[in-house]
């Protein structure tokens, strides 16, 4: 993994573009190290941040990278607070400050795995860069997505031969993510599950693949100031009885490393 100077970056936009409910969000970072899948950048406007009602937005938003290419970081968005809201609002041109990639992202499956990644929503993000990282070695996996509706189902664009799973069926299965999971690991014991999303689907998840005896790895969220575990911001309870800092032990965490009651998800 790259050594990240702890100093924030002050990069270019080169384009957002809707995606459904989501916006893509495109910055130019040629010279910052890339990212691993699973990992995240901390993200603020450097403009008219922290000038808002109330002062807000304050904090950077974790950001997880969905794609890096050619010195091009993408990043997926949806407006759901006064730092998403301003960082939706940008467009090509403008600038941001950022400071990544940070934290401890997903390990590759070995050679006899069968990869299948699980995502809900927005968390769908760094399965996007996982898939990408796959294909890069010669590897498929299988994808699995789940959404509210029609409107943010537009987000499984984003990676390549997903399955989909919609609460109102309005697109794919009716129903839960869940059930297509099932089927998937009823096929073979082989398998690696890599998943992110809402903390409901990811505790779902996470028991499924406790019951079935197939590894998981979960990308969590929690609120961080910092980034790099400096303010114990995002620090969560883990399964012997201490605590992980998610910006630093994650946000990629196995099943059996975390205390389940407390999976937590986070507005951004």
């Amino acid at each position: 993994m790259s050594i990240v100077p702890l100093a924030r970056r002050r990069l270019t936009v080169t384009g957002s573009e809707d995606l459904g409910a989501y916006r893509v969000l495109r910055v130019a970072d040629p010279d910052g190290p890339p990212p691993q899948p699973g990992q995240f950048t901390m993200l603020a406007a450097a403009q008219r941040w922290g000038g808002g009602e109330d002062e807000r937005p304050y904090l950077p938003r974790a950001l997880s990278v969905a794609h890096h290419a050619d010195g091009e970081s993408h990043y997926l968005l949806e407006d759901v607070g006064p730092g998403t809201r301003r960082l939706c609002e940008l467009a090509r041109g403008d600038e941001v400050l950022a400071l990544g990639p940070l934290g401890r992202g997903f390990a590759a499956p070995t050679p006899r795995q069968r990869a299948i990644l699980v995502g809900g929503g927005v968390g769908i993000a760094p399965l996007a860069i996982l898939q990408d990282a796959l294909a890069a070695r010669g590897m498929t996996a299988v994808v699995l997505l789940g959404f509210r509706d029609r409107d943010r189902a537009r987000g499984a664009a984003l990676l390549g031969d997903a399955r989909v799973a919609t609460d109102d069926g309005s697109v794919g299965h009716h129903g839960l993510l869940t059930d297509l999971l099932a089927a998937e690991l009823a096929q073979s014991s082989e398998a690696v599950v890599y998943s992110c999303g809402p903390a409901a689907m990811l505790e779902a998840v996470r028991a499924l693949c406790a019951a079935r005896e197939v590894p998981a790895q979960l990308a969590l969220e929690a609120p961080m100031a910092c980034g790099f575990g400096a303010c114990f911001g995002c620090a969560i309870p883990d399964a012997s009885g201490g605590y992980l800092r998610l910006c630093v032990d994650g946000p990629v965490v196995r099943g059996d490393e975390i205390a389940t009651a407390l999976v937590k998800g986070s507005g951004h």
